[in-house]
C-alpha cells in the first residue's frame, strides 16, 4: 500500500467517523432539540437523498474533466459548511438548506474517493483496497456513533452544536490530509473529455454489462441497506416484539461480522468469479430473510425470536463483507480509460435511488403486512442471484475473475487487462 492509498484510507475513516457522529441523531436534533417537529425532521432526511440525486449526475462529469481530487476537496468544504451551519440552525429554512449542502457534499465524496482508489490500484490490489475502505467506513461509523451518543444531551442544543462542529472539523482535517495526496496520473481519454454530458451518459448506457450491474446494484441496495433502519426494524418491533436494546444489538452484530469477516473472506473472494460471489450473497440474504420470518412469524419464545432477529443482521453483514471487494472493483474494471469517475458516479446514483425508495416501500410494509414483507424481500434476494448469473455472461473472463490475468494488470481507471495485452502486442 503506497502513501497515496494510505491517505485515501485515512480519509475514508475520517469521513465515516464524522458522519457516524451526527447521522443517527439528526431526527432527534431537528424534531425535538430544535422543536421543529417530525414533519421537518422527515424532510431533512428526504433532502439528503434529493441533494444526492441532483448532484451525482454532474459529479461524474466533473471528475472526468478535473480529476477526483479537486472534486473531493470541493465536496469536503461544502459538507463542512453544511455540517457547521446545521449545528447553528434554529429555523426550518436554514436547517433544510444546511442539510442540502451536507447531503450534496457527502454524496460527491463517495465516487471521488472510489475513483482515487481506482487510480492508485491495479487489478491485483483493487479488491483488497475496496475491502479496506469498507472495513474502515464501518469502523468509523461505529466509533463515531458510539462517541457521539455519549456527547449528546437532548436537553441541550449546545451539545448538538458541538457534535456538528466536530463533524465539520473532521471534514476540514480531511481536506488537509487529501491535499497532500500525490496520486498517479490516470489516463484521460480525449474523446471522453470532448463529449457532452449527454454523450458520455449515452456511452455508459450503451455498455450492457454496466447497465445490468446498475440494475443488480439497485436491487442489492433496495433489498438490504434500504431496509436496515426502516422496514426490517419496523418488522422486528411490530411482528417479533424486538426491544430497542435488542435492535441496537442486532445493528452491532452486523458491524461486528463485517469487521471480523472482511479480511477473512477476502482471499476466498479473490479466487472466485465475481458473478458467483454476488450470486452467493443473494442466497445468504434469502436465508437471512427466512430467519427474520421465523423471528416474527414462527410463534417461538421471545428469546428465540430475538436471537433469530440478531442472526438476520449478522447474515446481512456476511453478505456485505463479500460484496465490498467485489462490486466496486467491478464498476472500475467496466469503465473505459478516463471514465472511472463517470461510472462510479452512475453507480452511486443508483445506490442513492435505492436508499431513497427502499425505506419508503419497506417501512409501511414491514410495520403492517408482515408475511408479504418477508416473502417479497426473500424473492428480491433470490432475484439478486438470478441477476448475478446473467451479469456473468456479459463479463470477460478477466473482468469476472481478475486473478486470471496473471502478470497482466488492469490499467488505472478501469482498462481491461486483455485490452492492454492486445495493445502491447
Amino acid at each position: 500500500m503506497g502513501a497515496a492509498m494510505r491517505r485515501i484510507h485515512v480519509g475514508n475513516a475520517l469521513s465515516a467517523f464524522g458522519l457516524g457522529f451526527t447521522v443517527p441523531y439528526l431526527y432527534v436534533y431537528v424534531a425535538q432539540v430544535r422543536g421543529l417537529g417530525s414533519v421537518t425532521a422527515g424532510l431533512v432526511l428526504a433532502v439528503f437523498a434529493v441533494a444526492a440525486l441532483i448532484v451525482l449526475p454532474f459529479a461524474g462529469r466533473a471528475i472526468v474533466r478535473r480529476g477526483p481530487l479537486p472534486v473531493l476537496l470541493a465536496a469536503l468544504v461544502t459538507a463542512a459548511l453544511g455540517a457547521l451551519s446545521l449545528g447553528l440552525s434554529a429555523s426550518a429554512a436554514t436547517v433544510l438548506m444546511s442539510a442540502a449542502a451536507l447531503g450534496a457534499g457527502q454524496a460527491v465524496m463517495q465516487p471521488a474517493l472510489a475513483t482515487m482508489i481506482v487510480d492508485c490500484s491495479s487489478s491485483e490490489t483493487r479488491s483488497r483496497a475496496f475491502a479496506t475502505q469498507f472495513f474502515l467506513q464501518n469502523l468509523g461509523l461505529g466509533v463515531g456513533g458510539l462517541i457521539g451518543g455519549h456527547l449528546v444531551d437532548t436537553s441541550s442544543a449546545a451539545s448538538f452544536t458541538l457534535l456538528f462542529a466536530i463533524e465539520a472539523a473532521m471534514f476540514l482535517l480531511l481536506v488537509a490530509v487529501m491535499a497532500t495526496v500525490r496520486a498517479p496520473r490516470a489516463p484521460r481519454m480525449e474523446a471522453a473529455l470532448g463529449q457532452s454530458a449527454g454523450g458520455s451518459w449515452k456511452q455508459l448506457l450503451g455498455n450492457r454489462a454496466m447497465v445490468q450491474l446498475c440494475v443488480l446494484g439497485f436491487v442489492l441496495f433496495f433489498a438490504c441497506y434500504g431496509q436496515f433502519e426502516s422496514g426490517l426494524s419496523a418488522y422486528g418491533v411490530e411482528a417479533a416484539g424486538i426491544s430497542t436494546s435488542a435492535l441496537g444489538t442486532a445493528l452491532a452484530a452486523n458491524t461486528l461480522v463485517i469487521v471480523v469477516a472482511q479480511f477473512a473472506v477476502l482471499k476466498f473472494v479473490e479466487r472466485r468469479k465475481r458473478s458467483r460471489v454476488i450470486a452467493a450473497v443473494g442466497l445468504i440474504w434469502a436465508v437471512a430473510w427466512a430467519v427474520a420470518g421465523y423471528a416474527g412469524l414462527g410463534h417461538g419464545s421471545q428469546t428465540m425470536a430475538t436471537a433469530a432477529f440478531i442472526s438476520t443482521y449478522a447474515l446481512f453483514g456476511l453478505g456485505e463483507a463479500l460484496l465490498s471487494p467485489t462490486v466496486a472493483p467491478l464498476v472500475a474494471d467496466l469503465a473505459p480509460p478516463g471514465l472511472a469517475g463517470q461510472y462510479n458516479s452512475a453507480f452511486a446514483l443508483v445506490k442513492q435511488l435505492a436508499l431513497a425508495i427502499g425505506p419508503a416501500v419497506g417501512g409501511p410494509l414491514g410495520a403492517s403486512l408482515h408475511a408479504p414483507y418477508i416473502v417479497a424481500f426473500l424473492l428480491f434476494s433470490l432475484g439478486i442471484t438470478v441477476l448475478a448469473v446473467r451479469l456473468g455472461r456479459q463479463l470477460t473472463d478477466v473482468q469476472n475473475q481478475p486473478s486470471l490475468a496473471g502478470s497482466r494488470v488492469v490499467t488505472q481507471s478501469g482498462a481491461p487487462a486483455d485490452a492492454v495485452a492486445a495493445a502491447e502486442a
